[in-house]
């Protein structure tokens, strides 16, 4: 995928897919009859000057030789080379399939979304955005419902209610009892309205904005949202307190548990608690007891986190915490019990660090609703929106009861029946016009039959009025999508530079990249006739052990001397058998599974199994139990009986097989001793050529042996076991380099064939305008 990458969304940087002013669908031939000069020509091809001029300046005009010649006719090169091969995919019809289109057009949305909205009113309502995450509001508030879309009387109904309301809470009515009372908001009747601290793009955007603008203590002008008219009162305001990643230990408890499990709860997590408290380790006693399983396993971390995001009574027991490591009493919420550890607190970031975020969240929060007023009302004068009053109220005329219903029928006529009267409108006449092109009556019934639904209690007026509202919108925002090509050079050369980049991608697989790798016989010809650029230089085969501490070097030594090294991370010690049998409990079984799992992603591990007897069992028992383990493994587990042992022994305290995992792969080393720290020990075990390695480079030339080593703070151990002559690589050794020097031999080859087809004739004049220096 990263070839389409090169040649499409990332062209820019290759430098060569955006280069045409010519339409986006039109094919190179079309340009064959632009106007103007050109800066070459490709046979019987024209390359206009000014579609060079453009695409040079807009990948040079930053580097340091830009306007030399030498910069200037480099880049017409590889403009050459990049324009013959769109002329040849065009040539081929590439850009008349169906699925060339269908992406092509999938971009085209994506690349003119910027150019729908208002940059300035975005970057107002970005930075406003930041400005109120310095600020946290706590505020309750009373919600009365009305649809956004609702009828004049609902609306005008709900706005008196929540207008008494706010009479109500300014005489000194408790706010709370009010909201229990009368808000429809279903929480209200718990919390009396109380939503705690929130920050910006927290709620929605004129629930936001009345909050941070109403003074502590004050209540609300009424604010109506997409939910319908609330009032507010705030109760405090105060600064960020940013964010905050913590870890939990959590015993779960649902909110209507009995009595008894409610106690049997509490009395674990106390004990958990008074253990940590103690020094205990919180890892271990997390990964343990934590009932949290998302978490557990990674020592209780949780997402960082900011206010308003998480549980009140969780979040306000983590924000008092102070010093990394500090421990919170049990705090409940009704998922359960927790104690939270803070691991650090992080300061509201710089706007340059939040900005594009920001944007992102801007662009789908209910503030787009401002830019989108906003881009409307400047195409409105831009692109001459003109209504046409009589044919409005023509249109308007054809509503009735259906269109509530939402059973509106329209067939429009074939013709306009006889001409209309001065200052009257038929199905035909334009209902407004956009930059002079009309927009018919009937097209817009049209578009109501098929939009319509039911709007119960509304008058058909009203109904008729909102399709036109959506109508005059879409049909404004489709026109301005659609002129993007002609108001915008930018987006009409970065759409070509998609366009140009897709068509080339599967001409340039076929041609090079797939070509290279399955031509197998040219790939090895290629091969043989440069093996002089795939050669080895001096290489040694040891190993290099790199330590934290002399201490822990030492130890890695000794383990690598002795060949094969005890694995007991996350390997079960014991799998359980019934009292006098050989047939183990499901525990045992569970046991022995990951026993399996473990030998087979390591294929150098080897298990010990010591079946064991209890006091009074038979002996013999021993023996089968190993039989019975090793059995297991072979036929439920996948592992070979090559990798099994087995032992007898008679004394124990249970019944049960011991279990011995161990191996020869150095990884397992590494995993034992890096389980605390992961950057204790690193081993490498392999060949070794100059530029593998910096510690190996030095020693390199002196030969077998081992040496140990100190730099830059670690502790190293390098054995070199042997040197390996200079010489040839074979293929497979040198394939991914040897193939992709194939691909560039292939599209020079092409690219010769192309020139000789087009013979490319410089108009050194228009070369000359670009060379400032």
């Amino acid at each position: 995928m990263h070839k389409r990458i090169l040649y499409a969304g990332a062209a820019v940087v290759t430098l060569l897919a955006g280069c045409q002013t010519s339409k986006p669908a039109a094919s190179a031939t079309t340009a064959a009859t632009a106007v103007g000069p050109v800066v070459e020509t490709l046979g019987d091809y024209p390359v206009p000057a000014n579609e060079f001029a453009y695409v040079y300046r807009k990948n040079n005009s930053s580097a340091p030789d830009y306007g030399t010649r030498q910069s200037v006719t480099d880049y017409l090169d590889l403009y050459t080379n990049f324009r013959l091969k769109v002329l040849e995919a065009e040539k081929r019809g590439l850009d008349t399939t169906q699925a060339f289109r269908r992406e092509l057009d999938g971009y085209r949305q994506q690349l003119a979304q910027p150019y729908l909205t208002e940059k300035s009113v975005t970057d107002q309502l970005v930075r406003e955005a930041y400005d109120r995450m310095s600020q946290e509001v706590n505020a309750s508030h009373i919600l009365v419902r009305v649809a956004p879309d609702a009828t004049p009387q609902d609306t005008l109904a709900a706005f008196q209610k929540i207008e008494q309301l706010r009479k109500q809470a300014l005489a000194g009515e408790d706010f709370g009892q009010l909201a229990r009372a009368n808000s429809e908001d279903p929480s209200a009747k718990e919390n009396g309205g109380k939503l705690g601290y929130f920050t910006a793009m927290q709620m929605v955007y004129p629930f936001e904005s009345a909050a941070y603008k109403t003074p502590v203590g004050q209540v609300s002008q009424p604010v109506r949202t997409r939910f319908g008219y609330h009032i507010i009162k705030v109760n405090d305001k105060r600064a960020a307190q940013g964010e905050i990643k913590v870890a939990h230990l959590m015993i779960r408890m649902n909110a209507n548990a009995a009595k008894s499990d409610s106690l049997t709860a509490k009395k674990k997590i106390d004990e958990l608690y008074s253990r940590l408290k103690k020094g205990e380790n919180w890892d271990k006693l997390v990964a343990q007891f934590s009932e949290d399983a998302g978490s557990a396993a990674n020592g209780g971390e949780l997402p960082p986190f900011g206010t308003g995001r998480m549980i009140p009574s969780f979040e306000e027991a983590a924000f008092k915490l102070q010093k990394p490591g500090d421990l919170s009493a049990p705090v409940q919420t009704p998922y359960g019990w927790h104690v939270i550890k803070l691991i650090e607190k992080q300061p509201l970031a710089k706007f340059a660090d939040l900005e594009a975020g920001l944007k992102s969240k801007v662009a789908k929060d209910s503030r787009s609703e401002l830019n989108k007023a906003a881009f409307l009302k400047r195409v409105r004068q831009e692109d001459q929106f003109v209504e046409v009053p009589a044919a409005k109220t023509y249109a308007f005329s054809k509503a009735d009861t259906a269109l509530v219903a939402g059973r509106f029928k329209y067939t429009a006529p074939a013709a306009a029946t006889g001409k209309p009267a001065k200052g009257a409108a038929n199905d035909n006449s334009a209902l407004f016009t956009i930059k002079g092109k009309p927009y018919t009556v009937k097209d817009f019934l049209t578009y109501a039959q098929q939009n319509q639904r039911p709007r119960t209690g509304a008058q058909p007026s009203f109904a008729m009025q909102q399709l036109y509202d959506q109508y005059v919108e879409q049909s404004l925002t489709d026109f301005e999508k659609n002129s993007l090509e002609t108001k915008y050079e930018d987006y009409r050369m970065l759409v070509k530079e998609y366009r140009d980049g897709i068509l080339l991608f599967q001409l340039m697989d076929e041609k090079v990249w797939s070509k290279a790798i399955e031509d197998t016989v040219g790939l090895k010809k290629y091969f043989a006739e440069n093996q002089a650029k795939y050669q080895w230089d001096q290489r040694v085969q040891g190993s290099v052990v790199s330590a934290a501490t002399p201490a822990l070097l030492s130890r890695v030594q000794k383990e690598l001397k002795g060949g094969r090294f005890p694995v007991t991370r996350n390997v079960p010690k014991t799998a359980a058998f019934r009292p006098n049998s050989a047939v183990f409990y499901k525990t045992g079984a569970l046991a022995l599974q990951e026993v399996a799992k473990r030998m087979l992603q390591d294929t150098l591990a080897r298990v010990t199994l010591t079946g064991r007897v209890k006091k009074g069992e038979k002996a013999s028992l021993a023996a089968a139990r190993a039989d019975s383990a090793a059995r297991y493994l072979r036929t439920r587990g996948g592992v070979p009986a090559r990798r099994i042992g087995k032992a007898a022994q008679k004394a124990a305290a249970d019944s049960q097989v011991q279990i011995a995992l161990t191996t020869a792969n150095p990884a397992a080393i590494e995993a034992e001793m890096n389980e605390q720290n992961p950057l204790s020990v690193q081993i490498s075990q392999r060949i070794f050529q100059k530029g593998d390695n910096k510690v190996m480079d030095e020693l390199m030339s002196k030969g077998p042996g081992t040496y140990n080593v100190q730099k830059d703070g670690r502790y190293y151990a390098v054995t070199i076991d042997k040197t390996l002559p200079a010489g040839p690589k074979t293929l497979a050794e040198a394939r991914g380099q040897a193939t992709s020097d194939y691909q560039t031999y292939l599209e020079k080859e092409w690219i010769a064939q192309m020139r000789a087809a087009r013979p490319v004739k410089v108009n050194e004049a228009e070369v000359n305008k670009l060379v400032t220096k």
